[in-house]
């Protein structure tokens, strides 16, 4: 998720987790628990690719963070000695915001190795998108009554309550939403001849109401939208070609290797200026995506990874308002 959401997530978890016994401090560093697993981007991994992969590994893993907690409540006690009765709770909430900071991390489409080193398989459940003000706002709002409402009074710590509350409701609603599409995409594709092919289903951006459904098969790719609100319950699906065949001499390449398995099996090849381009085809939407990266060149016998460009899943308010168009008046079939 976005920062601010982490931040966020952070600041209402420490609240409600300590807030009644450390007070203010307890948002503050909640929020700063909050960003810690994200400050990983800061480390150079070698290559554009590594960057990429290695993004939300260790600083993500629920056992790595586990023994990060000790050393944080130790930093925070050494900054606040008047709350050492209060050790239990601190750990509680460390340990705790580290936990949702990665777990809603899992829920987006691109993968964070919670498990690491024991288990390196990206979970993504791909039900929300990195950014979507219907979970973030209310945990604004909560922490924001936390902040100003006297202490004296419980109106702020119940507040903060609340918001995490929605914003949970939320987080379970879209995975509701999200078994719905999927069965809509499922059946649409067997009675398409389609049943044995892989299947991704994801939000589109800033809501969880259109969902956009990407299809692989061993040559090609399709990419079709479901609204929440079309009960036609039909689905139009736009075809693509994977050209896997620029990337099969460069099967043994590390960095190719990589993306074949970050991206679990849903990229595409390209040729770009005689440059031998992956794509990866479920961060963006057709043909926009944010991550591309060269692996190597035509005839060129020593492959290299770098970034060819990184564009932005949506380039303009054009694509916005048909998003939006998409939800308000879906189109059948």
């Amino acid at each position: 998720m976005d920062s601010i959401t982490q931040l966020a997530l952070g600041a209402a978890v420490g609240e409600a987790t300590a807030g009644r016994q450390v007070g203010r401090r307890a948002l503050l560093w909640g929020a700063i628990a909050g960003t810690i697993p994200d400050l990983d981007v800061f480390i150079p991994l070698g290559d554009a690719v590594s960057d990429f992969t290695y993004h939300r590994s260790f600083s993500h893993s629920l056992f790595v963070l586990a023994a990060l907690t000790p050393f944080i409540v130790w930093l925070i006690l050494k900054l606040h000695p008047d709350t050492a009765e209060h050790r239990k709770r601190w750990y509680a909430l460390v340990y705790l915001v580290f936990a949702t900071h990665v777990l809603l991390d899992s829920f987006t489409v691109y993968g964070t190795q919670i498990f690491w080193p024991v288990l390196t398989t990206p979970m993504t459940w791909s039900t929300i998108f990195i950014i979507d003000p219907l979970y973030t706002l209310p945990l604004l709002i909560g922490i924001i009554a936390a902040l100003v409402v006297s202490r004296r009074y419980s109106g702020g710590h119940t507040a903060n309550s609340i918001g995490l509350i929605l914003s949970t409701g939320y987080l379970v609603w879209t995975l509701g939403a999200k078994l719905h599409v999927e069965y809509i995409a499922r059946s649409t594709l067997a009675n398409q001849n389609l049943a044995d092919v892989s299947v991704l289903t994801t939000p589109t951006p800033f809501n969880s109401l259109l969902w956009r459904i990407l299809v692989v098969d061993d040559t090609h790719y399709y990419e079709g939208y479901y609204s929440i609100f079309d009960h036609s319950g039909s689905l139009r699906f736009d075809r693509y070609p994977r050209s896997l065949e620029l990337v099969r001499p460069l099967h043994d390449h590390g960095p190719v290797q990589r993306l074949q398995w970050f991206t679990k099996d849903f990229y595409a090849a390209a040729l770009m200026n005689h440059d031998i381009v992956i794509t990866d085809l479920r961060m963006g939407a057709e043909p926009d995506y944010i991550f591309r990266f060269k692996v190597g060149q035509l005839g060129n016998p020593h492959p290299h990874a770098t970034t060819v460009e990184q564009l932005p899943g949506i380039r303009n308010y054009e694509r916005l308002h048909w998003i939006w168009a998409r939800i308000l008046e879906p189109q059948p079939g």
